[in-house]
């Protein structure tokens, strides 16, 4: 039983505040870093289409939105229902670039598609871009905690759940075509569903005595990581992608959670009392090596970068405080990223420099953007939905 309560205090630590209210303007950090950014003319010839892309580029640390002085002028117009064509121009010459047509589910992500070629093309960095990504996220609007689906700017926003039941960590499959997600819904207890988005059906994953909670995907889509607490203390467990030929990974009397595999499937880190501190093991189990000491007393929720293998972003203690943070595995420094209101629950974008995180306070949570270069963070979340939370990310 104490197990029990203390993997459902992890699970729950960063999750929905307990006061539910309407939302304040929190999640938004500026920071001045014109040397580390590219000033660039943005617009579009329709009011929409102009809004989202200027909303776009606003929330992408390396760019700097100005009406004069720029490197490149990006212009976008729509040419089809569902096609936009961008044209790139450099400098203040107007020296042609780059023009590309680029089609999309609509007109408005068709812009988003053509602004991550612009991004590919302009960003000197070799950044892949990352507007076009879905988000997964858990909201409470309805006053129960459901899983939704969204655009990464919420024009499409989809319930997929109506459990009415306190849901956790929503998880996409590689192909998109999936989420897992850990709900108290039929037992009372964490168990683990999936979701099919072509059909919104749900199906049972994991169900087994005690908790289930933390599944995850391994990048292949071929297996999935979890923590099951049937034989007693919640431990480290990989299936197939249905939930079967279950096997046990971890062996210790501690407390483990929220699961994730490296980009190339081989190794999995994971959080682990006492602490929690960060471990990182072989997929196949065996021994364990903490990749977090002497950083704080609490460190969990990791997530691994596909888009930067040495990058791992989790949440940190900082005094009174749970910050955002990033180890970088090449040379083992950590970089914690500090805000007047709590910084949970990272998710990279694909570009391996940008997070989706949850932003937090006594009566409130946004998701939000976050700019690990430069520490920029912008709420993308609206306050008609209310609070939301446990943001995950699937790109192409």
């Amino acid at each position: 039983m104490k197990n029990f309560l203390r993997l459902v205090l992890l699970l729950a630590t960063a999750g929905l505040p307990v006061l539910a209210a309407a939302p304040r303007n929190i999640g938004d950090i500026t920071v001045v870093a014109e040397n580390k950014t590219i000033p660039i003319r943005v617009s579009a010839n329709t009011p929409e289409l102009n809004d989202l892309a200027l909303r776009a580029f606003g929330v992408h640390g390396r760019y700097r939105l100005t009406a004069s002085g720029f490197a490149y002028d990006i212009r976008f117009s729509q040419v089809g229902s569902n096609q936009v064509r961008v044209d790139i121009t450099k400098g203040q010459s107007g020296t042609p670039f780059g023009s590309e047509t680029v089609s999309g589910r609509d007109a408005a992500d068709a812009l988003l598609r053509a602004a991550d070629e612009a991004v590919v093309k302009t960003n000197g960095l070799g950044l892949r871009g990352f507007f076009a990504s879905r988000l997964a996220f858990v909201g409470s609007g309805s006053g129960h905690s459901e899983i939704y689906t969204s655009d990464l700017f919420f024009r499409r926003v989809t319930q997929v759940t109506h459990d009415r039941a306190f849901a956790l960590t929503p998880r996409w499959s590689p192909d998109g075509t999936k989420i897992l997600y850990t709900s108290f819904y039929k037992s009372g207890f964490p168990d683990i569903f999936q979701i099919d988005l072509n059909t919104y059906q749900r199906t049972t994953f994991v169900s087994f005595k005690g908790t289930n909670s933390g599944a995850r995907f391994s990048p292949s889509g071929g297996q999935v990581a979890m923590v099951l607490s049937g034989e007693g203390t919640p431990e480290i467990y990989i299936s197939d992608a249905q939930g079967r030929r279950v096997a046990r990974k971890t062996r210790s009397d501690a407390v483990k959670s929220s699961p994730c595999f490296s980009p190339d499937g081989s190794r999995i880190i994971f959080a682990m009392e006492p602490g929690p501190q960060l471990y990182i093991m072989s997929a196949g189990g065996g021994g364990v090596s903490r990749v977090t000491s002497g950083i704080s007393r609490y460190c969990a929720e990791p997530d691994w970068s596909r888009g930067n293998p040495n990058k791992i972003a989790y949440t940190v203690m900082d005094g009174s405080k749970l910050r955002v943070a990033v180890l970088d595995l090449a040379t083992r420094e950590n970089k914690i990223f500090s805000a007047p209101f709590d910084g949970i629950e990272p998710c990279w974008l694909p570009d391996g420099r940008h997070l989706v995180y949850t932003a937090r306070d006594r009566t409130t949570s946004v998701l939000c953007i976050l700019d690990t270069e430069t520490g920029s963070s912008k709420a993308i979340s609206p306050r008609s939905l209310g609070p939301v939370a446990k943001g995950s990310i699937w790109s192409q």
